[in-house]
């Protein structure tokens, strides 16, 4: 600091739409008020989309799908056409085919990824995949109560309440209908028969060589284990990779253990 810092003025009102803005008790995030505000959809479609991993739809057609009116909420992006596409600007016959293919490739999708990708606040992808070990589908986790929320592990009386008022919401329960009407189908994760990393945890920092930091949190999943973003001294492993980050001091300080790739791929079984 030099002491020329200049406080930051906190905007009142939406860029958006010209709503009000608010800051909820005990939050840093200054929110629109405006449910149907079209920045905020249009967010939420860039997160679901990350979700589904949707290739060719990037925030700047998810924003013009929106201004033509072909897209309200996430459900509409299953029923473009290539006739709607190729009417827009930026597309062409091939470019409209490829993204109505990649759209109907991204139909299947295990349940974790799913929650994730619902945007529902707070839930953060160790905790979609904490709720979908708990309850297994999603006709379960619609109708949940509060109580059996808070009995998730890690899912704390915030989070709980988060995820219990977003099912609660009659505009999102009608929304994962369309879902599931336009043919989105949840698969279970696939794990092995044996569990050999069961009961154990693994953190990752680094750039991995051999593997995505993604496949590699799939491998533990898929084995038994649970990969998590966080150091604590429950934690079984931190596997580095190229550049560590502050969470391999963490994990000095802990005592916990540290291995690069290739003892996590030891680990593995090499597979």
């Amino acid at each position: 600091r030099t002491g020329e810092e200049k406080p930051v003025k906190i905007p009142k009102i939406c860029p958006a739409c010209g709503e009000s803005l608010e800051r909820r008790t005990g939050e840093v995030a200054i929110r629109c008020v405006n449910r149907h505000c079209p920045g905020k959809k249009t967010e939420r479609l860039i997160h679901f989309v990350g979700g589904f991993e949707i290739d060719g739809l990037g925030p700047k057609i998810l924003e013009q799908l929106q201004q033509e009116g072909l897209v309200s909420d996430a459900s509409d992006l299953f029923a473009l056409t290539r006739d709607e596409l190729v009417s827009l600007e930026r597309f062409a016959d091939k470019s409209a085919e490829n993204l109505v293919a990649a759209i109907a490739a991204a139909k299947r999708i295990t349940l974790p990824r799913f929650i994730g990708s619902l945007g529902i606040p707070h839930v953060g992808e160790e905790t979609a995949q904490d709720l979908a070990a708990r309850f297994q589908t999603l006709e379960k986790l619609r109708t949940v109560s509060l109580e059996e929320l808070n009995a998730v592990p890690n899912v704390g009386g915030v989070i709980a309440a988060s995820i219990h008022d977003w099912f609660g919401e009659k505009h999102n329960q009608a929304m994962l209908d369309r879902l599931l009407a336009a043919g989105i189908v949840i698969e279970e994760p696939k794990r092995a028969k044996n569990q050999p990393l069961a009961g154990k945890s693994f953190v990752f920092t680094g750039e991995m060589e051999m593997m995505s930091r993604e496949e590699a949190k799939e491998k533990v999943r898929f084995l038994g284990g649970e990969a998590s973003e966080s150091v604590t001294k429950k934690t079984s492993y931190v596997v580095i990779g190229e550049k560590p980050g502050s969470k391999l001091e963490k994990a000095r300080t802990l005592g916990v253990s540290v291995i690069n790739e290739e003892g996590f791929q030891k680990l593995i079984g090499g597979s």
